[in-house]
């Protein structure tokens, strides 16, 4: 099989060909329709985890995969109802399943467990082996480039605004900001429309066409945060919501402007959440966030029980997407343009013996809402 892999740091991945993986007894080989391309892609070849992951090279990287079931381990069980064939993703977080956080269902922040790409072999591959139960069957067929995305930048953005919502700061005398409009962000405008309840959506980027396509996606109003002071975006932040703090805020980057701006907007008793990883540090004052009573939450990736929820709204159409198919032989050239930020929406890795729904060419779906 092909396969896009990693032998050192800081260097193109290898595209070569490979030995079919073989399956334990309780795995299952994904054919890949579908696997996902991520900046957290590129800040493992990178080494931006290399303190906090000790992985074994070759990696094969790809942590968002969409397949088929190519074959089923002799001793999965009937009851995961899983058959050649069918259409299935992979939830990525593989825990041990006894610890406390995977009796809670949240295998993704498991302390001894693991995630495919990071070290199991993941979806930069035309087969991968996956654990039966972190599978997820589909009841209708998806595109591939579409079903894929979801199993990260799908979920990862929904989780984090479940925690807004659960935290009671959503709903129709609030405003609600989006930090971030390319991948994550563009599927976190969305969820926030869908959980808010009636809260009023601004997305802040940097990046007009990104925030042109927020807009589509349902957000109520965009600032282009690019040269702009904090006072600034107070002015233009009142200007289009007659409000200048933010009740809640979602921060699908991860740099340290972003958290500062962020911080910078919140209102009393407001509360934010971090999903995205550009940065390293969180740098705010420690007074207002005090005085101020803020909540801060760290929210990673996502559960089995969420990406079953995000495919439940997927198969009913309510999520749309801005995708950028990618050939096998182009995914070093897309891991540079994700590196410069030059990719709009998520960049997917189709194969061409992978039955894919569309040509190599961008994709947006205008499904409504």
């Amino acid at each position: 099989m092909r396969a896009a892999r990693m032998y050192a740091y800081k260097q193109p991945l290898v595209l070569e060909e490979i030995e079919t993986p073989n399956i334990s007894l309780t795995q299952v080989l994904v054919r890949v329709g579908g696997a996902g391309m991520c900046r957290s892609d590129v800040q493992l070849i990178d080494g931006y985890f290399q303190d906090a992951i000790k992985p074994t090279f070759p990696i094969t990287p790809g942590h968002e995969i969409a397949g088929s079931v190519e074959a089923v381990g002799s001793n999965v069980p009937e009851t995961a109802k899983l058959a050649v064939g069918d259409q299935v993703v992979a939830a990525a977080g593989w825990g041990d399943g006894i610890c406390r956080q995977c009796r809670l269902g949240n295998e993704q922040i498991c302390e001894h467990g693991n995630w495919p790409g990071f070290g199991p072999p993941g979806g930069y591959a035309e087969f991968v082996p996956v654990p039966y139960r972190q599978l997820i069957r589909l009841e209708k067929r998806m595109k591939w480039e579409e079903l894929a995305p979801l199993t990260d930048a799908g979920v990862t953005p929904y989780r984090g605004i479940k925690k807004l919502r659960a935290a009671g700061v959503l709903g129709p005398d609030r405003v609600m900001a989006v930090f971030g409009a390319s991948g994550l962000g563009s599927y976190a405008v969305q969820y926030a429309k869908l959980l808010s309840s009636g809260a009023t959506v601004v997305v802040f980027a940097r990046n007009e066409e990104k925030l042109t396509i927020a807009k589509q996606r349902g957000a109520d109003h965009a600032i282009n945060t690019r040269g702009k002071s904090l006072t600034d975006l107070r002015d233009e932040l009142v200007k289009l919501t007659g409000k200048a703090k933010l009740d809640a805020a979602i921060d699908c980057v991860g740099a340290e402007e972003t958290i500062r701006t962020g911080f910078g907007l919140l209102a009393t008793a407001g509360v934010f959440v971090s999903v995205g990883l550009v940065g390293t540090r969180i740098d705010i004052p420690l007074f207002p966030f005090t005085a101020g009573e803020f909540t801060y939450h760290g929210s990673f990736w996502a559960n089995y029980a969420d990406l079953q929820e995000v495919l439940a709204l997927a198969q009913k159409g309510q999520i749309q997407h801005s995708i950028k198919p990618i050939r096998f032989e182009d995914i070093n050239h897309n891991l540079e343009l994700l590196r410069t930020g030059d990719i709009i929406g998520r960049a997917v890795i189709v194969f061409d013996n992978a039955a894919s729904s569309s040509e190599h060419k961008e994709v947006r779906d205008t499904v409504s809402v």
